[in-house]
């Protein structure tokens, strides 16, 4: 995925701690969280499965969207976490080009 405007939203695991964020480089934002080089909120509550996104065209639209998802209230934004992502599987393997069944339940091993 090159450099593209996105929105993101990280979690601690399934109903965990959420996290909304806005980026130009979501696979560098993403890894900055998941290596803790994001110092305040996510590191300090261990967000760092990406659990859902949306790329934009522009980043005003991105910024937008940001804005709109942090005045939804949690159970809105659960909802549209699980619409695209039911088991809540770290998106992070597939956004990076590893293989991920994303239709079943995280493995527990």
């Amino acid at each position: 995925m090159n450099k593209q405007p996105a929105t993101y939203i990280l979690a601690s695991g399934r109903n965990g701690t959420l996290y909304v964020g806005v980026t130009s480089d979501l696979i560098g934002r993403v890894w900055q969280h998941r290596n803790h080089l994001a110092p305040g909120f996510t590191d300090r509550y261990r967000v760092t499965r990406l659990v859902w996104y949306e790329v934009h065209d522009a980043m005003e639209a991105a910024i937008t969207r940001e804005k709109q998802l942090k005045k939804w209230n949690r159970a809105w934004k659960i909802r549209l976490v699980e619409e695209s992502n039911p088991y809540w599987n770290d998106l992070w393997p597939s956004l990076i080009g590893e293989s991920q069944d994303t239709g079943s339940p995280p493995s527990r091993g």
